[in-house]
């Protein structure tokens, strides 16, 4: 059975013009003349932007299904270096590859899970929280509170998020990969 643009659902991955994206959101719209259509926003799975396409009622689609793998972060040379736990099979991946916002929280060990199209691999989920340590920003200063202010802060990974004043050189912060943001202190 061919899926069509009626069966759309949030979270689903279609191959559009040779590139994949999954659905953000879709309305189906019945105006009083004319016919049917579907408005959707599609993300594309590997550069992260975000489309607004409409569609007509019943359109063909190509539904992609996309194999979750666990792998683990390796090490970070020319590429960013995976391997994956069922098999120990290495994958190699660009920077560009993986994408800037996900490849500034990699850290040796971390477990990731990796999205592939067949055998080859599409992107990367990182943990929704990581935790970093910091190893460059001002120092606190006593009087500095939780609700003073914040500084930028270098973590282990090279990343640099805004952190609070009181948080100094070797403390541990969790992040929010998501958003790159400081959730708290570990």
């Amino acid at each position: 059975m061919a899926t069509t643009s009626n069966d759309f659902r949030n979270g689903m991955v279609i191959r559009k013009d040779g590139k994949l994206y999954s659905i953000v959101e879709f309305l189906h719209v019945k105006p009083g003349k004319g016919a049917a259509f579907v408005r959707s926003k599609l993300k594309d799975v590997k550069s992260g932007k975000v489309l607004e396409i409409t569609w007509r009622a019943g359109e063909k689609v190509e539904d992609v299904r996309l194999e979750r793998v666990k792998t683990q972060f390796l090490y970070r040379d020319d590429q960013l270096n995976f391997m994956k736990m069922d098999n120990y099979e290495q994958i190699a991946l660009t920077v560009e590859a993986v994408g800037e916002d996900n490849a500034r929280f990699l850290k040796d060990g971390m477990e990731t899970e990796m999205l592939f199209d067949g055998d080859e691999p599409v992107s990367i989920e990182l943990p929704t929280f990581v935790e970093l340590e910091i190893t460059q920003t001002d120092p606190g200063v006593k009087g500095d509170t939780v609700s003073g202010g914040s500084k930028p802060a270098t973590l282990e990974t090279g990343a640099v998020v805004q952190v609070p004043l009181f948080l100094n050189e070797g403390d541990v912060v969790k992040v929010d990969t998501r958003t790159g943001q400081y959730v708290s202190r570990v």
